[in-house]
């Protein structure tokens, strides 16, 4: 009898994942397909839709990923033991931001919102993943008016109006729209949320 033909065991979730972004940061998200993913894992495109669904599916797990791994330090960050809540701040900013032209995380995230209008699993995850940023910059928030850094006022709206303001200034950095700078971004986000918060940051 013929032996059956030994089959190549699948890749890990977190490789398949981690060559998808990489990929993505090495040659943007339009050049990124099936195909060519399962090339450079050594599987067919017809195992990666068996794992994934979808392409879809593969971009939201993706931006899942990235987004755990981003959290991780965001979280090391927001807990820095006796650091202020303004101080606490500008790192979530850091972290937020993109950072510059063809950031991979940013361009996979403007590519997920674009297909979330035609797919509710889509929308699901994207709100999945949004919802810790939201969480801990409200705490921060409550945090900083608890210490009388910042004025009294709704901790969940005010995050809602700050990553509102975050979002709007990642895109364009992340595009590469002409004359966009990714320091004096930063610096009108904190001009904003120094306003918004009725902060009074340290000066430097």
């Amino acid at each position: 009898m013929t032996e059956a033909r030994s089959r190549r065991p699948a890749r890990p979730r977190e490789e398949v994942l981690a060559v998808a972004m990489g990929a993505i940061a090495e040659h943007g998200l339009a050049k990124l397909t099936m195909a060519g993913l399962g090339k450079q894992l050594g599987m067919s495109a017809g195992h990666l839709l068996y794992y994934f669904g979808s392409k879809d599916q593969l971009l939201l797990e993706t931006l899942r990923w990235s987004e755990d791994q981003l959290g991780e330090r965001r979280r090391a960050a927001l807990g820095q033991a006796g650091a202020g809540a303004w101080a606490r701040f500008a790192q979530y900013v850091e972290l937020y931001l993109a950072d510059g032209p063809g950031d991979p995380r940013w361009i996979l995230w403007v590519e997920v919102w674009g297909r979330s209008p035609a797919s509710a699993e889509v929308r699901a995850g994207q709100l999945e993943i949004e919802a810790p940023w939201q969480a801990d910059l409200e705490a921060l928030i409550e945090d900083g008016v608890a210490a009388g850094e910042f004025g009294p006022g709704s901790a969940q709206d005010r995050a809602v109006q700050l990553r509102a303001l975050l979002d709007g200034f990642s895109v364009p950095l992340a595009i590469g729209l002409p004359g966009v700078d990714r320091e004096r971004s930063a610096a009108q986000v904190r001009a904003a949320a120094a306003a918004l918060l009725g902060a009074r940051p340290p000066q430097t």
